[in-house]
């Protein structure tokens, strides 16, 4: 009997140091040909108005370095390390302690708070101690030190915050602009110092990011439970603010009046919306919506009668306290007149604080309880499958309109607010990037999820803010970076990060609206993918 012997190669694997290295250089790579233009080469003017191509092969090459480093430390120690994790010791049969346990220790978190404290209290006079530039790093181990203590309180307290985060989170809100006051009134010395150094935090960090967390939600409706993806959202954002500064500028109506109104106008324009994608699905639905949104905003420019064009229009009216009290200075019932109160720009912003955060809220209670009713658990079927919830007797119809008015009027809601925020409003704040911006948001905090929505806002909204206040930053890159430049690349880069590691959104589970005896959350492995 003959045997057949095959002869066997000898393979020899690569070591973990070889395929890092090698991962390093694709990664290298694939940086060089994603970045040489964007960053690489940069557009400018020279004296004579001509349009040259600046050369910035250094930044291109830390960009490059940094990213084939980060990717070998990563595939060389991090994944060992995150493997080595899963593995129980042999003697006791115990996981290796957390990272977390390892890193939010509470001799640091002590340290963290002693650092803060000092340079929150001698933060004025640190550049005249050691001078601009040290004095800017200072402020970015402040900002440091601050982060990794909220960040102990938390992991500390993480089973008191789960369970009662929505009251937590609600109470944090509403004290917000009393922390902000109190610590900067600490910092000068003074209650109009702190209440003048507030402006930029409450403005920009408070109003801001309330302004997108409102939109999401409203967009959430449409998108993360009816399933009806609109790439125009930024549309209905625009009617509301537009009719706000028509009406109020020409007819000098109370912004009450026009709150409820603005919102109708972009009711009645999401179910125009409704009517011509009733039958389409999918890339259809967002290609129309998308074009939807390039209507109005192309109707806003050209229309220069009514809407000035682009120059928008000025003049808004500033929202008045139900008629009773005004902050503008010069009439007779201004606030610090009525209530005895130094003069302050903080009262206006402050006052609009509240009333966004009141109207996010409002959101989010009828968004709570639409998902309760029969029409909230018809868009969840329509999001599900259409085809079923047809053959359920769901009128399909009246449930898409219903979804897109019901969203397009938070936007209007939004919107008007916005006007009477900015004072002025133009075309240029409703572009399509606005839409995408939106609906990022809603996708990575977990599409349905309003606290995950609330979350992915505040890190993205507010993590642009963030940057707008590392001006240490040019004395490492030279006195003509603008980090703020950078922030949708560091969007682009948290979403690849967020749908790597969750591709579902920040809060990937949610409640069913109906259950039988016992409620439970439905883990992301078991919906549908794309649908949170």
């Amino acid at each position: 009997m003959a045997v057949t012997v095959s002869p066997e190669r000898d393979t020899v694997a690569a070591t973990p140091m070889q395929r890092a290295l090698r991962e390093a250089f694709y990664a290298g790579a694939i940086a060089l040909g994603l970045f040489v233009l964007f960053i690489g080469l940069k557009t400018d003017q020279n004296i004579s108005n001509e349009l040259i191509l600046v050369q910035r092969w250094g930044l291109l090459a830390a960009v490059v370095i940094a990213t084939a480093v980060g990717r070998f430390l990563y595939v060389a120690y991090g994944q060992p390390f995150l493997a080595n994790q899963k593995i129980a010791d042999v003697a006791t049969g115990l996981l290796p302690a957390s990272v977390a346990s390892r890193f939010f220790l509470f001799p640091a978190f002590i340290v963290a708070v002693i650092v803060a404290a000092l340079l929150f209290v001698f933060s004025r006079s640190l550049a005249g101690w050691v001078g601009a530039e040290p004095a800017g790093y200072l402020q970015f181990l402040r900002a440091l030190a601050v982060i990794y203590a909220l960040a102990c309180v938390i992991y500390y307290f993480r089973g008191f915050i789960h369970a009662n985060f929505t009251k937590l989170g609600i109470a944090a809100l509403v004290l917000y602009p009393m922390i902000v006051v109190g610590m900067l009134s600490l910092m000068s010395w003074s209650l109009v110092g702190g209440l003048q150094g507030s402006l930029k935090w409450v403005d920009n960090f408070g109003i801001q990011i309330l302004i997108y967390v409102m939109l999401a939600w409203g967009l959430n409706i449409v998108v993360g439970l009816a399933g009806l993806l609109d790439l125009g959202y930024v549309a209905f954002y625009a009617v509301g603010a537009y009719a706000y500064a028509l009406l109020g500028t020409h007819y000098g109506l109370s912004f009450w009046i026009l709150l409820p109104a603005a919102g109708a106008m972009a009711a009645f324009w999401g179910v125009l919306l409704g009517f011509p994608v009733l039958r389409l699905r999918g890339d259809y639905l967002a290609i129309v919506t998308l074009a939807f949104g390039e209507i109005i905003r192309l109707v806003i420019i050209n229309w220069r009668e009514v809407t000035n064009g682009s120059a928008g229009i000025s003049g808004i009216p500033k929202v008045t306290f139900f008629g009773l009290m005004s902050f503008n200075v010069s009439d007779p019932n201004y606030i610090g007149k009525v209530l005895n109160i130094a003069t302050s720009s903080a009262y206006y912003k402050i006052f609009l604080y509240y009333l966004i955060l009141g109207l996010a809220l409002l959101t989010a209670f009828v968004t709570v309880r639409l998902r309760r009713m029969p029409v909230g658990r018809a868009w969840e079927a329509l999001r599900e499958d259409e085809i079923a919830c047809r053959s359920l007797g769901i009128n399909t119809t009246t449930t898409k309109l219903t979804a897109f008015a019901t969203g397009a009027m938070f936007g209007g809601f939004a919107g008007s607010f916005f006007a009477a925020r900015q004072g002025f409003v133009s075309p240029e704040s409703f572009v399509f990037l606005e839409s995408a911006i939106i609906l990022a948001i809603v996708v990575l905090g977990g599409m349905g999820s309003l606290v995950g929505i609330a979350v992915a806002a505040l890190v993205m909204i507010g993590g642009t803010e963030v940057l707008r206040e590392l001006d240490f930053l040019k004395q490492v890159f030279g006195p003509d970076f603008t980090p703020e430049l950078y922030r949708m690349l560091l969007f682009g880069m948290a979403m690849v990060i967020v749908m790597l590691w969750k591709p579902r959104g920040f809060v990937g589970s949610r409640e069913p609206t109906a259950f039988l005896k016992v409620r439970r959350a439905v883990s992301s492995s078991f919906t549908k993918e794309g649908h949170g």
